[in-house]
């Protein structure tokens, strides 16, 4: 008796693994360690987003919509509950995308503006910042490419036969990726170009 429950678990994990049971769980857990990172590096974004602004409001108070404009956008990132469920649910997805999209391109225009202002350009603290936002923002780049890249792994299981029957034996389903109309455009990093002469007042 005790031989043929032996035989039987060989032969059923033998069947999960022919039929991609064990891909679903390999690439399933790398979409979370994908995520993982993604999460990390936004919330380092959003970690800057304070000095950032108390630093360019201390030279150019009257770039007040600018600044509000950031600081609401950064907190509309952090009332979104970024949970495992996230991942599985794509209306939630898209809003989570949608709030960090417009905290990026709050944060380009106003690294836009500071280009009017000499003297914040030239100060240290802001050129320390502006250079973690922007290595920030290119190691966003990385973990999305890298979630988008595992998304596309385990969704390619999901949909093709016969891992799509394990697939849908054991709640496996497709999860949502980055998808813009310009990834580039957004996911780009605001540069600053600190050489360019400042405007001439006439």
């Amino acid at each position: 008796m005790r031989a043929f429950l032996s035989l039987t678990v060989i032969l059923y994990a033998l069947l999960l693994s022919g039929c991609g049971y064990n891909t679903l769980q390999a690439t399933d857990e790398q979409i979370k360690a994908s995520w993982a990172e993604v999460l990390n590096q936004y919330k380092r974004r959003a970690d800057l987003v304070p000095n950032l602004v108390n630093t360019v409001k201390g030279f150019a108070a009257q770039e007040k919509d600018v600044l509000l404009g950031v600081t609401t956008a950064r907190s509309r990132v952090g009332s979104i509950q970024a949970t495992p469920e996230l991942l599985n649910n794509p209306e939630a997805f898209a809003k989570f995308q949608n709030a960090q999209g417009e905290l990026s391109s709050s944060l380009a225009r106003l690294l836009v503006v500071t280009e009017n202002y000499p003297e914040l350009k030239s100060d240290a603290n802001f050129r320390d910042l502006q250079a973690q936002l922007e290595g920030t923002e290119n190691r966003i780049t990385v973990a999305r490419n890298r979630y988008i890249k595992a998304v596309q792994e385990y969704n390619i299981v999901v949909r093709s036969f016969p891992s799509n029957l394990t697939a849908m034996m054991f709640g496996f389903q497709t999860k949502p990726s980055f998808t813009v109309e310009n990834e580039q455009e957004i996911t780009a990093a605001p540069r600053v170009d600190f050489a360019a002469p400042a405007p001439v007042e006439k």
